[in-house]
């Protein structure tokens, strides 16, 4: 089947609409409608069916990637059976969380600790069953990502890249630490992400962060007393060495240096201003433009590190239009084009 980069784009199930097919790839999302331990608002296990929806709405040229729709990417289908799963377990979780917002105590809920056991059976399920799919999808050459989803989903796909052996650092684009341990009692909680890849990945050489602005004390105290393993830039950071002079070009500089040659990116969509995802479960006054965002990953292939694999997630569609959904496409189009700009240039063996 052909492609036409100038005329309507067909809704043929696959993101972007573009002819290809898993064995044609090169890189390959694995897509997970889940929002389970989501503490605020609801709404990203819709993600991914509403970017792929937007998807083929995008134009394909790109300014930084000759031939840009002529990448070879394969998004797998979204699970309905995970699907169902969530919702069920989002009911019963939104619940729980109200009952610790006033003032509940574990210990003394029952019906809550069997809850907090069921979430954790399913997300260890959830995370078993990605990180299978994507060692495959790496023994075959190709760059495995992850679109979801509330920001727990990548967990699977981050410790298959850690099986490698090979040294990496994440590069992790988001308004929150996410370095909390068992937040609200969930384990694989979406605030913690990066505490469980930081305990859990033996391989992993960096956590660069950057656009962080929502943080715990904890978390802090965390970034502060593993100062080799966590390099934080915090966002009133960024923005005060702004004021006093600093280009953004000088800070990217700063974030590069910090990064071994493998990076993973991690993108939470509140990484960037909440006008730009204004339904996302967790908003935060601040952060990037996106063309902010694309400048720093541009850069980082420029500068000579290799892409090995990546994730969005948090894109929310809200009720009364597409927006997110629509800015979700465009950040999955730019880290898509940065990653294929990546392999053309490494080869697309993945150590």
């Amino acid at each position: 089947m052909t492609f036409d980069p100038n005329g309507v784009g067909i809704a043929n199930g696959n993101i972007f609409g573009f002819p290809v097919t898993a064995d044609e790839a090169q890189i390959i999302i694995t897509p997970i409608p889940w929002d389970a331990t989501a503490s605020y608002g609801k709404g990203a296990s819709d993600g991914p069916k509403a970017i792929l929806d937007a998807s083929t709405q995008l134009d394909f040229y790109h300014p930084k990637l000759e031939d840009a729709w002529k990448t070879k990417i394969f998004m797998s289908p979204i699970s309905e059976e995970w699907k169902k799963i969530n919702a069920d377990l989002c009911f019963r979780a939104i619940e729980y969380i109200a009952f610790l917002e006033d003032g509940g105590k574990i210990e003394n809920a029952p019906e809550y600790q069997i809850l907090l056991a069921e979430v954790a059976e399913a997300q260890n399920a959830l995370k078993e069953n990605l990180k299978e799919k994507s060692l495959k999808i790496i023994s075959e050459g190709k760059i495995p990502a992850v679109l979801g989803g509330e920001h727990s989903t990548p967990l699977g796909l981050i410790e298959a890249i850690d099986e490698q052996g090979f040294p990496f650092g994440v590069l992790q684009i988001d308004a929150h630490a996410d370095l909390r341990d068992a937040y609200e009692g969930f384990d694989q909680s979406h605030a913690s992400i990066m505490f469980n890849v930081v305990k859990n990945c033996k391989n992993l050489e960096k956590l660069v962060q950057v656009g962080i602005r929502d943080i715990a004390q904890s978390e802090v105290d965390l970034i502060n007393s593993n100062p080799s393993k966590i390099k934080t830039f915090f966002d009133w950071e960024l923005k005060e060495a702004q004021f006093n002079g600093t280009t953004w070009k000088q800070q990217v500089n700063q974030i590069i240096e910090q990064l071994p040659e493998n990076v993973y990116i991690s993108f939470d969509i509140d990484g960037l201003k909440p006008f730009l995802c204004p339904n996302t479960g967790t908003p935060v006054v601040g952060g990037f433009e996106l063309d902010e965002i694309n400048y720093l990953f541009f850069e980082l292939v420029k500068a000579g590190k290799k892409i090995v694999g990546f994730d969005l997630n948090e894109v929310a569609p809200g009720n009364a239009d597409d927006w997110d959904a629509n800015v979700g496409a465009r950040v999955l189009w730019n880290l898509v084009c940065v990653t294929e700009k990546s392999r053309r240039i490494h080869g697309k063996s993945n150590n």
